[in-house]
C-alpha cells in the first residue's frame, strides 16, 4: 500500500519556481529519503502533499486519501517535524507538549515523557530560553507523541549535537519497527544512507531519480583508483568513464559499464596499487548535479 502518492505535483510563486511535475510514492513501512541542496524544492514539496499550502497543480495522497479534502483528519496520523520551529516562547515545556497532545483523540503523557527522556529534554524550561538544538528537541517529541503511522522529517538534526543525533537516528528506527512509515527529507547524505530504504534525488524542483540506495551505489558506478609512475589520464579514457582526477600519482575515476572492460585497461598498465570501490552516496549526488 502507497501511504503517499505524489502526482505531477507543481507550485509556482508569482513567476518564480518551486516544484515542477514532483511525482513519487512512498510505500507503507519504508524510510524514505527526499535529498537535494537548500533551495531545491524539498520544503515546498513536503507542504504541498501534507495540504499546508496549495499547489498549482497536481495533487497528492495519504494514505489513499485526497491530502486538501481530508486533511484535518489525516494530520491525525501524521507526525511532522518541520525544518524550522517556532512556538509561544512564554510558555513552559511542558505546557506547549500538553497543548500539542490536546489536539489527539489519545492520552498522550506516558509517551510525551518517554520521549522527553530520550531527548534529554527539560520539561520545566521556558520555551523562549531555549537554544536552537533544544527547541529542535521539542519539534521531535511534539511531532512524535501521538505514535503517527506517517513521520514526515524536513532537515531533523540540524543543531541536534553529535550524541543527540544518535538518540534520534535510534528512536526514528524503532518508530519504523513499530510500523510507522517515514518521509525523511536531508541535504545530509550520509544520514539519508545510514537511514533509508530508497531515494529520490531534487534539482532545480524536479525529481531527477528515484532508486533504491544499494542499487544506486552498486549497480551504476565504479569508483577506481590506481597509482603508479608516469600514470597519464589518456590511458585511461574510455565510454563510461567519468570524474577522471589526477594527483600525487595516482588517477581517480568513476566508471559505469562492463567491468571486463575497464579491469582490461587497468591490467594493461604497470601499476604500484588499484582500488575498485562503491562510490559513496554524496559522490553519486553530486555526479547528478555536475
Amino acid at each position: 500500500m502507497s501511504i503517499i502518492e505524489v502526482n505531477k505535483l507543481t507550485k509556482y510563486y508569482g513567476k518564480a519556481r518551486g516544484i515542477v511535475d514532483v511525482s513519487f510514492k512512498v510505500e507503507e513501512g519504508e524510510i524514505f529519503g527526499f535529498i537535494g541542496p537548500n533551495g531545491a524544492g524539498k520544503s515546498t514539496t513536503i507542504r504541498l502533499f501534507l495540504s499546508l499550502i496549495y499547489p498549482t497543480s497536481g495533487d497528492s495522497k495519504i494514505f489513499g486519501q485526497d491530502a486538501i479534502q481530508h486533511g484535518p483528519e489525516l494530520r491525525q496520523q501524521i507526525g511532522y517535524l518541520p525544518s524550522e520551529v517556532f512556538y509561544y516562547e512564554r510558555m513552559k515545556v511542558l505546557e506547549l507538549l500538553k497543548y500539542s497532545a490536546s489536539f489527539y483523540d489519545r492520552d498522550c503523557t506516558q509517551r510525551m515523557y518517554e520521549l522527553a527522556d530520550i531527548m534529554e529534554l527539560d520539561l520545566k524550561r521556558r520555551i523562549d530560553d531555549l537554544s536552537y538544538g533544544n527547541k529542535k528537541k521539542v519539534g521531535i517529541v511534539q511531532g512524535l507523541l501521538h505514535q503517527p503511522k506517517l513521520i514526515v522529517l524536513d532537515e531533523p538534526t540540524a543543531g541536534l549535537d553529535p550524541l543527540m543525533q544518535r538518540n534520534f537516528f535510534q528512536l526514528i528506527r524503532e518508530e519504523n519497527e513499530r510500523g510507522a512509515t517515514v518521509f525523511f527529507s536531508s541535504h545530509i547524505l550520509g544520514e539519508v544512507q545510514r537511514m533509508c530504504n530508497r531515494v529520490a534525488i531534487i534539482k532545480e524542483g524536479s525529481v531527477i531519480r528515484i532508486e533504491d540506495i544499494k542499487t544506486m551505489q552498486k549497480d551504476n558506478y565504479k569508483k577506481i583508483r590506481v597509482m603508479g609512475n608516469g600514470l597519464e589520464t589518456s590511458r585511461f579514457e574510455a565510454d563510461g568513464v567519468t570524474n577522471m582526477i589526477q594527483e600525487n600519482g595516482a588517477v581517480t575515476f568513476f566508471y559505469k559499464g562492463d567491468i571486463n572492460v575497464v579491469t582490461k585497461m587497468i591490467s594493461a598498465q604497470e601499476l604500484a596499487d588499484v582500488t575498485i570501490e562503491e562510490p559513496t552516496l554524496e559522490e553519486i549526488f553530486m555526479h547528478y548535479y555536475e
